[in-house]
Parts: C-alpha cells; sequence; structure tokens
C-alpha cells in the first residue's frame, strides 16, 4: 500500500494542472487564449535582429498597446561576445548588432508607489522557434496583463519588459537594468523562463532575505511548486537568466520556470504544437496568484532573513523559520534514543554500515551507468538532455537493485532502522548548520521515520512511508531533470532516505536478490540504448559538444 500511494503522490507532485479553454472567466488564467500568443510569435525561430524578431517585436508592441499598456522600446547593441556568438550562429561576420527591449506600463491608481515588473525575453535562439524559452514566458505574461485588468486599475503601476538578447548573454536585460529610467520605479520584478517544453513551472529563486517574499508567495499562490532547496541548488550553480541582472540591485525578485520535456530546450522541435499547455497554465496561474498577491499587498515584501519553504504535493506551501528545522532532528535524536535505550543495541551498526554502503554504491552505480551511457565519444549537450528519460528510468531501476542487494532479503528490526538513520541524521545536521534553507528534505523524513519507529499501528506507519517516499520520487524526479545527464548520483541521497522511510514497512523477501538482478539488468539495457541511440533530432542546430 505504501508504494502505490507513494507512486500516486509522486505523480500527483510533478504533474501540471489541466489547461483551461479559452470560455475560463475573464479573470482567470487561459492557456487557451494564451496559446494564440504562442502560436503567433513561435511561428519561426526569431534570433536578435533578424527579421523574425523584428517582426515579433511589431506583433507584441500592437498586443501590448491592446491591453492598455503605454509602450517603449529601448535600443541597444550586443556587446563583444555576443556578437562573436550570433557569428558563429549565423555565420556571419557582423561587427554591430543591435537589440531591442519592449516596455508597457500599465498605470495604477497611484504611480508614487514601487512598479511590479513581469520580464520575460522575445528572442529564440538560432534555429529554435522557441515556443517554450521564452514564448510561453511572454505569452504568459500577456495573458496575465489582461487578468489583472479584470480587477479594474491597479493599486501601482504594473511595467512589462520583454528583453532582446537574452540567448545571447542577458545583454538586453543588462542594458536596461544599467541605464534604463524606469529601473528604479521597480520594487518587485517576476521573471519567467523555461528550459525544455513542459512539466511543472516550479518557482525557484528568490532574491536574498527571501523571508517575506517566500510568506507572500505561499499565502498568494494557490497550486504550488517551489523549495528553499531549489534555490539553494540553483544559487550554487553556473547558471544565469535575465533575473540575475535584477538581483545586483535592491528589488525583490522571483523566476519561474519549467524544465519537463528537456529534449526541446533549444530545438528546432520546439514548436507550439509541442508545448506542454499545461505547463504554460502552471506558469500563467502561479504568476498571475502571485501578482495579485503583491498588489494587494499594502507593501512589497522586504528584506528578512531567508526561511525554509516547500510545496506539499503541489496543494500547499510549507513555511518555516531556519531555527525551526533544528526540530524534527531533536525529535528524530529523542525517539532513537527511546528505541535504543528499549532495544538495545544490537544491529546499529549492521544498519548505520547498511546505508553508508547504500549511498556510496548507488552514487557509484548512478556514475558507471552514466559513463556505459555516453559510450566512448564526447556527448553532445543537447543529445544528453533528450535522453533523461531514459537516463531517468536507468538510475531508478539501478537505484532500486542497490537498495534491494543492501536492504531488500530481510526485515530490519527497529535498532537496525536506528542505524540506518544515523548517517542521514549526520547528513541532516551537516545541512542544518551549513545549509539550513536545504536541511529540510532530509531533517522532515528523519523526524516521520523516527515516529514512525514509536507508533503502533502499521497503517500509519504505511502512511508515513508514502508521504516520505512519494516526496522523493518527486524530488528525484527534478534532480535528473536538472542535473541528471552530468550529476546521476545527486539521485542517491533521495534513495536512501526513500528506503529509510520504507524499512519500518518493509517485510522482507527472499526474491530481492532475483529482483535486483532484473532491475540492473533493466539498467544496464537503458544504458545502452541511450549509447547506441542515433544522435536525436531535437538537438540544437548550432551544437556540436558538450557545453
Amino acid at each position: 500500500m505504501a508504494l502505490v500511494l507513494a507512486a500516486v503522490l509522486g505523480v500527483i507532485a510533478t504533474t501540471p494542472p489541466m489547461p483551461r479553454p479559452a470560455s475560463a472567466p475573464p479573470a482567470a488564467f487561459s492557456a487557451e487564449r494564451a496559446m494564440i500568443d504562442v502560436r503567433a510569435i513561435a511561428a519561426t525561430p526569431h534570433v536578435t535582429a533578424t527579421p523574425e524578431n523584428a517582426r515579433v517585436r511589431a506583433y507584441l508592441l500592437q498586443r501590448m498597446a491592446s491591453l492598455g499598456l503605454q509602450t517603449s522600446t529601448q535600443q541597444g547593441r550586443l556587446d563583444g561576445r555576443g556578437v562573436a556568438r550570433r557569428n558563429r550562429w549565423s555565420g556571419r561576420s557582423d561587427a554591430a548588432v543591435p537589440l531591442v527591449n519592449l516596455i508597457g506600463v500599465l498605470p495604477g491608481r497611484d504611480r508614487t508607489r514601487p512598479a511590479l515588473m513581469l520580464m520575460a525575453h522575445h528572442d529564440s535562439v538560432w534555429g529554435s522557434p522557441g515556443a517554450a524559452d521564452d514564448t510561453a514566458g511572454v505569452a504568459a505574461t500577456l495573458e496575465v496583463i489582461r487578468a489583472l485588468r479584470q480587477d479594474g486599475p491597479p493599486p501601482r503601476d504594473v511595467i512589462v519588459l520583454f528583453t532582446d538578447a537574452e540567448e545571447l548573454g542577458l545583454e538586453g536585460a543588462r542594458q536596461f537594468w544599467a541605464s534604463h529610467p524606469l529601473r528604479h520605479r521597480v520594487g518587485v520584478v517576476i521573471n519567467m523562463e523555461a528550459r525544455g517544453g513542459g512539466g511543472r513551472t516550479t518557482m525557484f529563486q528568490t532574491s536574498t532575505q527571501n523571508g517575506a517574499a517566500a510568506q507572500l508567495y505561499a499565502s498568494a499562490v494557490r497550486q504550488p511548486a517551489t523549495s528553499s532547496l531549489a534555490a539553494f541548488v540553483y544559487s550554487v550553480l553556473p547558471n544565469d537568466t535575465d533575473l540575475t541582472e535584477v538581483l545586483k540591485g535592491p528589488q525583490t525578485g522571483y523566476n519561474f520556470a519549467f524544465i519537463g520535456r528537456p529534449g526541446l530546450y533549444h530545438s528546432p522541435l520546439a514548436t507550439p504544437d509541442r508545448l506542454d499547455q499545461g505547463a504554460l497554465q502552471d506558469m500563467g496561474a502561479q504568476v498571475l496568484d502571485l501578482a495579485r498577491g503583491l498588489l494587494r499587498a499594502p507593501e512589497f515584501p522586504g528584506r528578512k532573513p531567508d526561511v525554509v519553504f516547500f510545496d506539499l504535493f503541489g496543494k500547499l506551501t510549507v513555511i518555516y523559520p531556519t531555527w525551526a528545522g533544528w526540530l524534527p532532528l531533536a525529535g528524530a535524536v529523542l525517539s532513537f534514543g527511546l528505541v535504543l535505550r528499549r532495544d538495545g543495541m544490537r544491529g546499529l551498526g549492521r544498519g548505520a554500515g547498511g546505508m553508508i554502503v547504500l549511498l556510496i554504491a548507488s552514487a557509484a552505480v548512478a556514475y558507471a551507468l552514466n559513463r556505459l551511457s555516453l559510450g566512448l565519444g564526447e556527448a553532445n549537450y543537447y543529445d544528453r538532455l533528450a535522453a533523461i528519460p531514459r537516463l531517468e528510468g536507468m538510475v531508478l531501476c539501478g537505484g532500486l537493485a542497490t537498495a534491494l542487494m543492501v536492504f531488500g532479503a530481510a526485515a530490519a528490526d527497529r535498532v537496525r532502522q536506528v542505524g540506518a538513520a544515523l548517517p542521514l541524521l549526520a547528513v541532516g545536521l551537516a545541512l542544518q548548520v551549513w545549509a539550513p534553507t536545504a536541511a529540510y528534505v532530509v531533517a522532515i523524513p528523519l523526524g516521520l521515520t523516527a515516529l514512525a519507529l514509536l507508533l503502533p499501528l502499521p497503517e500509519v506507519r504505511a502512511v508515513l512511508a508514502a508521504l516520505v517516499v512519494g516526496y522523493m520520487l518527486a524530488l528525484g524526479h527534478q534532480l535528473m531533470q536538472g542535473v541528471g545527464p552530468g550529476l546521476p548520483s545527486a539521485a542517491s541521497l533521495p534513495l536512501a532516505i526513500a528506503t529509510l522511510a520504507l524499512l519500518p514497512v518493509w517485510p522482507g523477501s527472499e526474491r530481492s536478490r532475483p529482483m535486483a538482478t532484473a532491475l540492473m539488468a533493466i539498467a544496464i539495457g537503458l544504458a545502452l540504448w541511450v549509447q547506441l541511440d542515433p544522435p536525436a533530432e531535437s538537438r540544437a542546430v548550432y551544437s556540436e559538444h558538450r557545453k
């Protein structure tokens, strides 16, 4: 029962909402309405300083004016790196390349108050229609503005910024935030991006000292997808979006993106018909909720200490101060102490050793399988993105096989379960000290697992296990989509946490070794499939090797 419920929860957490039709109420976000703009903009690739991009700009200025926005443009030029990249794409040797940002202002009742900005980029990469990246963000912005107008004049100005040359080094955003007079009037920026073609839209980045910003998101967004873990991970990765330029200043920032259907990233196949309209609905509905929450607030959220936050299967956002992360860890220590006092220490070392072996072995298996999937040649980055669904299955099967080999044969008594928890307790304590906004992913499962050790009712233990395993399935899915091709071993931590959660309800099975062998064979088969598969048609046309 626990595994079935966990699978259901994992699917719920990773499935975007159904797109709403054009007949949806005027004040609601409708993906079908937004798709009209997606189809118009992403009919062809529209790279900076091309006739196709000029067509898109003219269309957008007309649409912005039709929505009551006071429109203007900002002219600029690419820097040397941007020109060089565009010349590599086009095969030309242009010395100077212009860019054009598009700006629209929806006047508010009090124009002296800091403005809310919605931001997306209107350019695409060479050879890709860019239906997701970033036409989805542009179209979502237009539909959000249309819906906001149903509320009457906003209490403060709402500014729309469609940047140019994001794909050439964030140059449009950089020039706006360096010199445009409106930059000083902006209090909050909501940026919309995409890396793929579908899946849930996640609010994955905020400005620093995000306590108030996260609290407003939690109270305003009805179908959330977010976590302070994602924000922490993104902060240590060498990735940038247009929001990077915003965060150099005092503004509060929110960053939204979807990364499902990863093979469509910068792909010639990234057409409107292949865009997941559920992802578009998810992005627009979250941004509309957040925008309304910000506009209703007497003041924009200021800088307050960072907090822990995460959505619970897309139904609500859990939020608490970082110091509260010590509570589930303390509860786990207390529960483990009670178990050891009652049951003794026999089996403690075996449990701890098993978990250490699982962490190391599953990481090694994921690495080895990934190397097998690569073969001897150098991988194309975009080809690897297209392979992520198979790589995800490969890592899942390899991880399950490893867990069955280590813990599957016999049921673990309570002392062995405590032993298995100790290495993860050490990880949780380390995270709570050095990365407290990310520690919840270990601390809360430890607290729930410790609670399950003390409960006599097997049904309650099964539900607790399902909650943890379902969350770990969703987390593993997100990790594989985000960093899977380069770092599949990252899935080892959610695997270990899920295994620990299942120990109180796992009866043991003498068939665990045959099952592990079969799963490993499937994992190897998937790796070989990826290795021997011809290059994906979805690869970016300008790509040659991993970047």
